[in-house]
């Protein structure tokens, strides 16, 4: 409590009369100057008092009640402060200033790291005083390693509040790092890496190592370690504070994991931020795709949409219009037809294709026997080929009669007999819809069984079979095998037995997703890794690691190994399997590339940092927070590295003008915040006074007249 004193003014008649008053005073007091009356100056000190005891002076009295002022304490909970005993020793802190003056109030406010964008103590400081009045916030206290992401130089607007006079007032803040001293750190930075590249081509990084803190320099140096999918360890001279280009070889397609690790530094806070993990997708280069139609066909205007709309795919295509054999009388000189290549597209180029396509293809003595076997062998040492077969794969000299039909995955009696022409709608057997490449396609049952398409249209024609082996996909009516996919030593073979895909593209019967599934076939033969019917995969989903085995079988390993970057297996048991997968976690926080295998795959994954800019710079260090801190005129203070023996300066609140940090305190300024809880007022002149005045000076003013 206090009382507080002023002059304030109440005058007894209405101020333009007050002031009309004092004109005639002063008009009257120089005439009588300049007519040399005497007693002039007493009759102005007279009219004076008697216009000052009519303005009404009056002394206001003013009980005033004095507020705490309050101080905000940012402790920092972001995750660089789980290196070490940093935590600790900030809980410890906050604790400590508990011991604070009656007249300060603190308020702890805990910070987290902006996801993705580091700790943002300055961020915090202007949202947790937003609510404090200006005149009751006396400045803030920072608990921190020092690692802020928003430091600034110059005064936030929330240390510098306007006073009642109108000025800025500048506010300390006052800085506790959690350590002893200056830290050093050493940190692996990924300064370009592609997210693709071509297989069998080289990935091109950019990596630079910094060294940072006290006795550190560049030029330091070190061995930096790369694996590539987790494979024998690959040591690369490099030197610190520099950029280093490293070139490793991308070997096949889709995801490769390449680990970088830099040489420790000997006493550094943490080794977390000196490894990491890049992610590079291998891709074909122009995949090429030889497709050969054989009378034309409804069928060939949707591959050649579907394969040139394919900005990766070379499409080379040939329709066979006149066989060699047909004698049709039409001179030689008036045949405009490029004669097929064969030699050049089956003997000396076949194996620079990724897929041969061959649509109601009809051998007709078009390739000799050397040639069918070259697509044989072009098949079994790794190439992939997709037969779509009509009434022409039933005649004398079919595909299937040649070596081609070695590797084919069935067989079709010859003759009409084998040719179905009946109203049908395609079918997904079990099998398919548990394959990647007709699982989940547009209209497919979702239930069990044999279910019938859906909203698919029907088809009018297939061929029936004596034989198959491979997976039945799709079956025709009397579940008569449609679709068959078969791997053949290292390559693929796909059979469509029946040429009326087509029909689905016209929208017949509503249709159904023609180009999708040619599009998924065409993969699967070109050995996409997410259309493999048996995979393995294994993904991070923030701390856990994910991992689902897929299978077009009935039947799944029981259990997947999983090794850690350290070397550590943990066997993992899998549900039996409801859909053809069986998925499986587990929780993984360990830096670096797991291994997971079913004893058949072997798959990569590696765990992402959840806040990059967070684990950069990992030192304790107080180059961020010091040009802030001189500014604000606080104090830096160096906690120590054991939560049980910190030293905390004392909180204290001095009178404006005094140094806010010495050695063992931390103060703040005292603004001076209350609220009245009463006033009084009293006449400054009592009218007894002024007329005990009056009847003085009058009579001597009269007296000098008189005399002089």
């Amino acid at each position: 409590m206090g009382s507080y004193g002023s002059l304030i003014f109440s005058p007894l008649i209405p101020l333009p009369a007050l002031i009309f008053l004092g004109v005639v005073c002063v008009a009257l007091t120089i005439a009588g100057f300049f007519v040399r009356l005497r007693g002039g100056i007493i009759r102005l000190i007279v009219s004076a008092i008697l216009l000052a005891w009519l303005s009404g002076p009056r002394l206001l009295k003013e009980q005033h009640h004095g507020l705490p002022q309050t101080a905000l304490v940012l402790v920092d909970d972001s995750p660089s402060m789980s290196l070490r005993s940093r935590s600790e020793i900030a809980r410890a802190a906050a604790t400590a200033l508990g011991t604070h003056p009656d007249n300060l109030l603190l308020r702890v406010v805990p910070v987290r790291s902006s996801h993705g964008h580091g700790t943002r103590l300055m961020e915090a400081l202007d949202q947790a005083g937003a609510d404090i009045p200006p005149g009751q916030f006396a400045g803030a206290v920072m608990i921190t390693d020092g690692q802020v992401a928003d430091a600034v130089t110059r005064l936030p607007e929330r240390l510098q509040p306007h006073d009642k006079d109108g000025h800025r007032t500048v506010l300390p803040l006052h800085v506790l790092l959690t350590a002893k001293g200056e830290e050093t750190d050493r940190r692996l930075r990924i300064l370009q890496a592609p997210p693709y590249t071509v297989t069998g081509h080289p990935a091109a990084l950019r990596v630079q190592v910094d060294d940072s803190g006290p006795g550190t320099a560049a030029g330091t140096p070190l061995t930096l370690t790369v694996r590539e999918d987790g494979g024998e360890p690959v040591e690369i001279p490099v030197k610190t504070g520099a950029p280093q280009d490293i070139s490793l070889p991308v070997t096949h397609p889709g995801e490769t994991l390449i680990s970088l690790s830099a040489q420790p530094l000997p006493g550094e806070v943490s080794t977390i931020n000196n490894q990491d993990v890049v992610s590079v997708t291998g891709v074909r280069d122009r995949l090429k795709v030889l497709l050969v139609s054989g009378a034309p066909n409804q069928g060939e205007r949707v591959w050649r949409r579907l394969l040139k709309a394919d900005p990766s795919v070379d499409l080379v295509h040939f329709t066979i219009l006149r066989p060699p054999g047909k004698d049709d009388g039409t001179p030689l000189s008036e045949l405009a037809l490029i004669p097929f290549p064969v030699r050049e597209l089956f003997h000396d180029k076949i194996r620079q294709f990724d897929l041969i396509i061959l649509d109601g293809f009809e051998n007709d003595h078009i390739l000799p026997t050397l040639y069918m076997q070259n697509i044989a062998r072009y098949v079994q040492e790794g190439g992939g080929l997709f037969l779509i077969a009509g009434p022409e794969f039933t005649g004398p000299g079919s595909l299937q009669d040649s070596p081609v039909g070695d590797v084919l995955p069935a067989r079709v009696a010859p003759g009409n007999d084998s040719i179905v022409i009946r109203r049908f709608r395609p079918e997904l057997t079990p099998e398919g819809r548990r394959h990647p490449v007709t699982s989940g396609l547009s209209g497919a049952p979702a239930g069990g069984g044999t279910a019938r398409g859906g909203e698919w249209g029907p088809w009018y024609r297939y061929l029936h079979t004596e034989s198959s082996e491979g997976d039945v996909l799709m079956n025709a009516a009397d579940n008569s095998p449609l679709l068959l996919l078969n791997h053949v030593r290292q390559g693929r073979v796909a059979l469509l037995l029946s040429d009326q895909i087509w029909l689905w593209s016209r929208g017949e019967d509503g249709g159904g997703p023609q180009a999708e599934l040619l599009r998924r076939i065409s993969h699967w033969l070109m050995k996409e890794p997410d259309l493999e019917e048996n995979r393995l995969e294994a993904r991070f989903v923030q701390d856990d690691l994910r991992i689902t085995l897929h299978s077009a079988r009935d039947t799944l390993p029981s259990a997947v190994v999983v090794t850690a970057p350290d070397g550590k297996e943990t066997r993992l048991p899998l549900a039996a399997p409801s859909t053809g997968s069986a998925s499986v976690h587990m929780a993984a926080t360990e830096p670096g590339i797991w291994v997971v295998s079913d004893g058949v795959h072997r798959v990569f994954a590696a765990p992402g940092q959840n806040d990059p800019a967070e684990f950069g710079e990992l030192q304790a260090t107080a180059a961020k927070l010091r040009p802030v801190v001189q500014a604000s005129g606080g104090s830096i203070t160096w906690l120590g590295d054991n939560p049980a023996s910190i030293s905390v300066p004392a909180m204290a609140v001095v009178s404006p003008g005094q140094s806010l940090s010495s050695a063992g305190r931390s103060a703040f300024p005292e603004r001076g915040a209350h609220i009245t809880t009463g006033s009084s007022s009293t006449p400054l002149l009592p009218s007894w006074l002024i007329l005990l005045l009056v009847l003085i000076l009058l009579p001597v003013a009269w007296w000098r007249e008189e005399r002089f």
